[in-house]
């Protein structure tokens, strides 16, 4: 659906019966438990963009698993909305149902939906059902006109948890206690860069050809792995490093080796520093060292060359 077209409809559905009042957005990431996929996200960012342009006042209503601090289905009060707007997703289910009752002095409104049942009390709680599926339809999905921002970085992430080699001097559990709340935190798109190999899995890469590709598109790899930074860097992407063995091990001494500075040892992990290597990693000067440094391992284009 064109951005027009969707703008056109929403005005179609709420305009007719006077008074709009204020529009209360809600969809599968409204309830608590329920899931929020990227289409949804998108889904509501399309139409509260639309509502904008249509100069109608409205909340969206999140789970608050997913958006601690938003607005909440439990504290939007029925009475101050004119409407109920559900986009996306399936309307089946007994949440939806319970939605129509809490909401039942609203004018209940679905855009973008699948009908699974459309005799059962989801479906036919609401007053209108603009929807996704079904004999005759032609509309777009919601999210394919979503408008979008600037893309963040691609980070992959390869971790190991084993290494039980190092005994009493790992802490690999904890540099993963401490990267993994941190990256969850980041603006990032995040992927699971595991060097681990298995063609029965597809989860995983099946060759190192495979696992190279991968990282190629990358622009940047956050690892506790000494091949998470020697392929990175091979690839001539950065590599946010931490070595996790206490007094430094393989990762360290490949780092000197290479002169790669993005390494922390796992005796000064903290938020801070991380953050200071990640912006780094990001940067111009980040990117061009990693360039040179690929050139330097592949020995001026032969990739089985001496450093």
């Amino acid at each position: 659906m064109t951005r027009q077209r969707l703008t056109e409809t929403l005005d179609a559905l709420l305009a007719p019966r006077g008074p709009v009042g204020r529009v209360l957005v809600t969809g599968w990431f409204s309830f608590r438990d329920g899931e929020v996929t990227a289409g949804d996200a998108l889904a509501q960012r399309a139409v509260s963009q639309a509502l904008g342009r249509l100069g109608i006042a409205h909340d969206t209503a999140w789970s608050p698993v997913f958006e601690p601090g938003g607005l909440t289905l439990d504290a939007a009060r029925p009475e101050d909305y004119g409407h109920l707007l559900f986009v996306c997703g399936p309307v089946h289910g007994e949440q939806i149902a319970a939605l129509h009752r809490r909401y039942a002095g609203c004018r209940r409104l679905a855009v973008g939906v699948s009908v699974v049942d459309p005799d059962g009390p989801a479906a036919r709680g609401f007053h209108r059902i603009v929807a996704r599926d079904g004999t005759g339809t032609d509309l777009p999905d919601l999210a394919a006109s979503a408008p979008v921002r600037p893309a963040p970085p691609v980070a992959g992430i390869a971790l190991t948890y084993g290494q039980g080699e190092y005994g009493a001097r790992r802490a690999h559990d904890e540099v993963a206690g401490v990267l993994l709340p941190w990256l969850s935190g980041k603006d990032c798109a995040r992927v699971d860069a595991d060097t681990r190999l298995a063609r029965e899995d597809p989860r995983l890469c099946g060759t190192a050809d495979q696992y190279m590709a991968l990282v190629a598109r990358l622009d940047v790899v956050v690892t506790d792995r000494l091949h998470g930074m020697v392929l990175a860097l091979r690839a001539g992407v950065p590599a946010l490093v931490v070595d996790p063995v206490w007094g430094g091990a393989k990762v360290s001494a490949q780092a000197d080796v290479l002169g790669w500075p993005a390494l922390l040892p796992c005796e000064d992990l903290s938020v801070p520093a991380l953050d200071r290597w990640w912006s780094w990693c990001l940067s111009p000067a980040g990117g061009m060292t990693a360039v040179r440094r690929r050139a330097r391992l592949l020995g001026g284009g032969d990739a089985d060359g001496p450093l």
